[in-house]
């Protein structure tokens, strides 16, 4: 793997003769403990340096970031040490792309209350320059990765986030197998029987609240379901509702947003209810 700046995604090469085209050794060694996931590790977490990577395809394409599965295993032959870690574990691999191949949209009123230490890094990224969007495709994957380990600690149901190493994050691959779980778009359940997933989704809503943040592009479609388990994802642009000018806002419109999804399946639940209750855990 090669590394030409701080933000660049380590890429899967043939240079060593001891891995394949599709593998790299693991890049958990290199990773500092700012770069790894809270402590304590999940038992599913490999750790030995004589893990390797392999690339198992795309689960997931879009403008900023494409998130691929990736299977990191200790090789059979090699014996674990007692803080080795699992033998072989599934993650997801979320990959913000390079000036070349991101298409940045989101608003500026996510980046409100945030800012950029660097004046040549701001100015850059207000011009959309090549090194500007290079810049911000590092912030945001720092930007998901903090998010991911402040609300996983809190409890709120996240995936756990393995490691960051530049514009890569290596997180928990919430499915079964190698298939993916489903979006919460995608569940076919209507009616009362919606209760547990709504509920769950509500509780959700009140843990980003208790931080004091909005999730700030809740819908159905960030939301996977797995044996009955609301996860949330896509949490780059966590927006501080008190310092964000536009921050109650996003909060009421998660709010409306999902309610507005379980209201088309039968299952009418009042937005302003838990919008108040979500405030009420800000404030």
């Amino acid at each position: 793997m090669t590394f030409s700046d701080d933000f660049v995604v380590p890429t899967f090469s043939t240079a060593d003769p001891d891995v394949d085209a599709d593998q790299r050794w693991s890049t958990w060694p290199a990773a500092t403990p700012t770069e790894r996931g809270p402590r304590p590790w999940p038992a599913w977490v490999v750790t030995s340096a004589a893990a390797i990577d392999t690339e198992l395809g795309v689960v997931k394409t879009g403008k900023e970031a494409d998130v691929h599965l990736v299977d990191r295993a200790v090789p059979a032959d090699v014996v674990l040490g007692a803080g080795d870690g699992a033998r072989a574990s599934l993650l997801a691999a979320k990959r913000y792309r390079g000036p070349e191949q991101s298409d940045f949209h989101r608003s500026s009123e996510y980046r409100e209350g945030r800012r950029v230490r660097n004046t040549r890094d701001g100015r850059a990224m207000a011009r959309g320059s090549q090194h500007g969007r290079r810049v911000q495709a590092g912030l945001w994957a720092a930007a998901e990765f903090d998010a991911l380990c402040r609300m996983h600690a809190l409890g709120v149901a996240v995936p756990y986030p393995v490691q960051i190493s530049g514009t890569e994050i290596l997180m928990e691959f919430v499915g079964h197998g190698v298939e993916a779980a489903p979006r919460l778009a995608q569940v076919k359940d209507d009616g009362a029987t919606l209760w547990p997933l709504f509920e769950q989704v509500r509780e959700i809503v009140l843990g980003f609240a208790r931080a004091g943040f909005a999730h700030g592009d809740l819908s159905p479609y960030n939301l996977l379901v797995h044996d009955g388990r609301v996860v949330a994802i896509d949490v780059p642009q966590l927006v501080d509702v008190a310092s964000n000018p536009t921050g109650v806002d996003l909060l009421e419109r998660d709010c409306r947003n999902v309610c507005a999804w379980f209201a088309r399946r039968g299952f009418v639940r009042d937005p302003e209810q838990v919008f108040a209750e979500a405030l009420g855990e800000v404030y």
